[in-house]
């Protein structure tokens, strides 16, 4: 009998390892595969990035085309029905600067402090003083 008590320690400790390791042995199993999944997933998500990438390039060189001037026109011209002004309706740069020159050129003038003094000093016609 005392053989028997030697053994069933043994027993219960060898099962107890043989349980240990198998269980080990599973979870090892599961983490195996949920990174081997994850890796398919982390493959997937590159994949969408690089083609996201691409398109991110394309839509900025598209966008640059957008911004040049022939691009303009053509859109004007083709989408909207735009045309060019008649010769009569094109006002030259040149002569609205002159004449806004002119407009402030008599606020130069060194009357014009003295006026505009007697001006702001009677009241305003029709309004309150």
């Amino acid at each position: 009998m005392n053989e028997r008590m030697k053994q069933r320690p043994f027993l219960a400790l060898w099962s107890l390892a043989v349980v240990a390791s198998v269980a080990a042995f599973v979870v090892h199993l599961g983490l195996r595969g949920r990174i081997v999944d994850l890796g398919y997933k982390l493959g997937r998500a590159r994949a969408e990035q690089g083609r996201l990438r691409e398109v991110k390039r394309v839509l900025s060189l598209e966008a640059a085309s957008y911004e040049t001037p022939q691009r303009v026109e053509m859109v004007a011209r083709t989408l909207l029905g735009m045309t060019p002004p008649p010769p009569e309706r094109v006002v030259p740069v040149r002569w609205v600067v002159k004449i806004q020159d002119e407009q402030e050129a008599p606020a130069a003038d060194p009357a014009a402090p003295a006026a505009d003094s007697a001006a702001s000093a009677a009241p305003a016609p029709g309004g309150s003083p």
